[in-house]
This record gives C-alpha cells, structure tokens and sequence, in this order.
C-alpha cells in the first residue's frame, strides 16, 4: 500500500513538469558574451543584434531551399521563435536607448536597410502548418520593429536637429 501511494504521488508531481516546456535561448554563448562586452555602448550593441539576426535571417533562407521533411520544418520553427525573440529584444534595446537620448542613428541606418531584407526572406518561406504560427509570429515583429525603427529615426533626427551639441553621445545629460 505504501509503494502504491508513493508512485501515485510522484505521478501526480511529475505531471505538471512534463507540461513545462524549457524556453529557448535565441543568443548562443558566445553571443551573449559579446552582448554583455558591448555592455551599454548603444551602437555596439544595436549592431551586434543586428548581426544576429542577420544570421538568422541567412539560415532561414538556406532551409528554404531544402527538400521539405518534418525536421526542416521544425528547424525553420526554432529558427522563426529565435528570429522573433531577437527582434523583441533590439526593440527593447531601441526604445532604452532612445528615452535615453543616445545618438543610434548610424545603428538605425544600418538597421532599416536589414529590415527590408528580413521582410523578404519571410515572405519567401513557402507555407507551412508546422511553422505558421511562428512565421505569423515573425512578420508581426518585423514590422512592428520597422515602424519603431521609423518612428525612432524621425524622433533622433529631430532632437540632434535641435540639440547639435549632444551629437554622438551614449546617453542624454542634463547640462
């Protein structure tokens, strides 16, 4: 009777962690790495999500190419949660930035002609019931990101057009 009721109570603990899904990390090691070196360089760091997602970007577009199989689409999946969880994390990193009044518009430049790149790459994958839901997910914060981007760029432009002597600063500093 006691054996019983220890194996029904670790079933009933067990069942709630199997549920658990583990969340994924879209920076490997290495990347995070050069994320906290960058630290809070606004450009640094813009740049260097930008260059992980243009990596993203590039190894979607190779599986593309790919035969279909259950294992493409469930690598273009993983591929599309990191893609996106990426792009919310720089426009996270765009909104602190820019209430912090840091001069990103060389990031920014460099960031709106990536946009147009990403949009296509994800109206190039073909569709697919395993990965709509992730490249729905996709397309949303792409554009999402190009309406901040756009947004951020006329709010620079007009404050450094105003206030010329704080070109190129890391962060706004009352004088």
């Amino acid at each position: 009777m006691r054996t019983l009721a220890a194996i029904l109570l670790c079933l009933i603990l067990a069942a709630p962690l199997h549920g658990q899904k583990e969340k994924r990390d879209p920076l490997t090691d290495a990347q995070a790495q050069q994320i906290a070196e960058a630290g809070i360089d606004p450009v640094a760091r813009l740049d260097l999500y930008v260059k992980f997602i243009n990596e993203r970007s590039d190894t979607i577009n190779g599986l593309i190419k790919r035969a279909k199989s259950p294992s493409r689409a469930r690598r273009i999946d993983d591929e599309l949660q990191d893609f996106t969880a990426l792009m919310d994390e720089l426009g996270d990193n765009l909104d602190l930035f820019s209430e912090r009044k840091a001069d990103i518009r060389k990031s920014l430049k460099g960031l709106d002609e990536s946009l147009q790149r990403w949009q296509q790459v994800l109206h190039d994958l073909p569709s697919e019931r395993t990965f709509e839901l992730s490249m729905k997910e996709a397309l949303d914060s792409v554009g999402d990101l190009a309406s901040q981007t756009k947004q951020i760029t006329d709010d620079q432009e007009a404050y450094f057009k105003a206030h010329p002597d704080q070109e190129g600063q890391d962060r706004y500093e009352p004088k």
